[in-house]
């Protein structure tokens, strides 16, 4: 048989390896155990009984004890058992007075422990638990087993809420566990946490044991336990990355003033600095680009635009639509709004795919954008000089007020309110009705116009896109690189770079930097931009050169 020293040790041993293995303090287990003792014994033994638990490390054990009151003569039946009278404790040679307390250990280990029949002949018919001892300890155990398990596991969520309730908005590290109807599970070491299928990126895709880096969206409090979000799309994802990438961004000297964020596809951030002597956009690029390069690897290749902050609306604007250049901006301030004019060349630039370019921007400035191409805004000029000036008493001089005040066709006018016609400058109240009623016979033929406009335009662009490489001048393919644009192709020229080769064939990126001052950075940009455009002039005339072979035999 194993000896009582043995046991006394496994059992405290237990206790420390449960409390260490799961982080809960050890007096907590004891009180857990106790309490488990005490509502077994009880159950056991009955509710009435005035029983206390007590772990006696020493032993091994948790101790049962019933506290009885010595009274004159037992008054309260249902009391009865936790009392005893003067006279039953002097029939066993106890010296007592009312209102003394005596504890009695149960003894429960062995129903044929010395101790407990001895105890039995002594005060078996005082305590009546001789007939109520066998199979208490089998019992006790069982209870205490699930209580003390049951205890471990509420402990455990606790700790584990506690700990990452904290660390909301941080960024953790897990291992990918399962998919469980499309949210993926992560393990954390001591937890598992969610990654919700609409906080996932829709081209990330993780297999079991796989890497995941997620930032904490909200810890809740469950009945099952802490459920821990994390989230891969969040915006705070990409700034928690450049936090933990640019030690200048940690200590306070960059500030991350904006972000904006499309999931696995682009980004944006707008950087700024409390020190004159640091650049905070080369701060975040770091050498050759290896801070933004490690930010780019965790996001799986999102491509990320980091622009300087500027107090300056416009300015910022402008720096937000990087890498299109900006000829001039008309604010709104009433709305919010700014109308953004860009070169014809630079369009589809500022625009980018589906319109990302410029959405992004907005969300990153705040500021609702619109944006033309030069030529778009002179057409819509003269179409303007021509709508507006078809109403009774527009001049020329009204036309620029009314085009200055946002009213460009006909339309705008029939649809105002005349209170707001009557405040603009030169604008005769008494002309008003007359003005909005032409208008609104003006709207038919203003909208053949514009259909007519639209047509017109994309059959510019279809013959334009059709050019074979060929065709084109050297001014026009240099046109075409991104960052050239046509209002830089003379100073190009000028420099030295007349052709699209001559910018890729530069290895001295400060010559080229000091084309019209557009320095290294945007160099370094446009030789990129230059090498890509005549990949894409390469294919494009094989493509080309196919159909036009093609077609030959065809037109005889």
């Amino acid at each position: 048989m194993t000896s009582p020293a043995a046991a006394t040790l496994r059992l405290d041993d237990v206790l420390t390896q449960v409390a260490k293995d799961k982080g809960i303090d050890k007096t907590i287990l004891v009180q857990t155990l106790e309490d488990a003792m005490k509502t077994a014994a009880k159950k056991h033994f009955g509710q009435d009984r005035n029983l206390e638990a007590k772990y006696e490390s020493d032993k091994g054990v948790v101790e049962i004890f019933q506290a009885i009151s010595v009274v004159e003569e037992v008054t309260d039946p249902l009391n009865a058992v936790n009392q005893m009278t003067v006279a039953q404790a002097g029939t066993r040679g106890m010296e007592v007075q009312p209102g003394d307390e005596l504890v009695f250990q149960i003894f429960y280990r062995d129903e044929d422990h010395a101790e407990a029949k001895a105890q039995d002949e002594q005060y078996g018919d005082i305590l009546g638990l001789k007939t109520f001892r066998r199979g208490f300890g089998r019992i006790a155990a069982q209870t205490a087993k699930q209580v003390l398990l049951q205890r471990t596991r509420d402990v455990e969520r606790e700790n584990v809420f506690n700990e990452y309730k904290d660390r909301k908005g941080e960024i953790v590290t897990g291992i990918a566990r399962r998919l469980e109807r499309g949210n993926l599970i992560v393990d954390l070491g001591r937890a598992e946490s969610v990654l919700p299928v609409r906080e996932q990126v829709p081209r990330e895709v993780y297999r079991p044991g796989d890497r995941v880096q997620a930032f904490v969206l909200d810890v809740l409090r469950e009945a099952k336990g802490p459920q821990i979000i994390l989230s891969r799309g969040s915006v705070n994802l990409l700034t928690k990355l450049f936090e933990m990438e640019v030690p200048e961004i940690a200590e306070g000297i960059v500030v991350i003033e904006a972000a904006a964020r499309e999931p696995g596809r682009r980004s944006k951030i707008a950087v700024s600095s409390r020190d004159g002597d640091v650049d905070p956009v080369g701060a975040c690029v770091g050498v050759k680009g290896s801070r933004v390069q490690a930010v780019v690897q965790e996001l799986r290749g999102e491509k990320i635009d980091i622009v300087e902050f500027d107090e300056d609306p416009a300015r910022f604007v402008c720096a937000a639509l990087a890498p299109a250049e900006v000829s001039r901006v008309i604010i709104d301030e009433a709305n919010h709004a700014m109308e953004i004019i860009v070169p014809d060349d630079q369009l589809s630039l500022a625009i980018g795919r589906s319109g990302q370019n410029v959405r992004l921007a907005a969300q990153l400035t705040g500021w609702k954008l619109d944006i033309n191409s030069e030529s778009r805004v002179k057409e819509m000029r003269e179409f303007a000089d021509r709508s507006l000036g078809a109403l009774p008493g527009v001049n020329a001089m009204m036309i620029e007020t009314l085009y200055a005040h946002g009213f460009r066709m006909a339309k705008d006018i029939a649809e105002a309110n005349p209170d707001v016609l009557t405040q603009i400058p030169g604008v005769d109240a008494a002309n008003v009705a007359a003005m909005q009623e032409k208008a609104r016979a003006q709207m038919a033929s203003d909208a053949e116009a514009l259909d007519k406009l639209e047509k017109d335009r994309m059959a510019r662009r279809l013959e334009e896109e059709r050019k074979h490489p060929d065709e084109l001048s050297q001014e026009e393919r240099l046109a075409r690189v991104r960052g050239v644009g046509t209002t830089n192709v003379d100073s190009f020229k000028q420099s030295g770079y007349g052709t699209v080769e001559e910018i890729v064939k530069e290895i001295d990126l400060t010559r080229l930097g000091n084309v019209a001052g557009i320095g290294i950075k945007k160099a370094r940009q446009i030789k990129a931009a230059a090498e890509h455009y005549l990949q894409e002039e390469t294919r494009r005339r094989a493509e080309l050169d196919a159909l036009k072979k093609a077609a030959t035999p065809l037109l005889g």
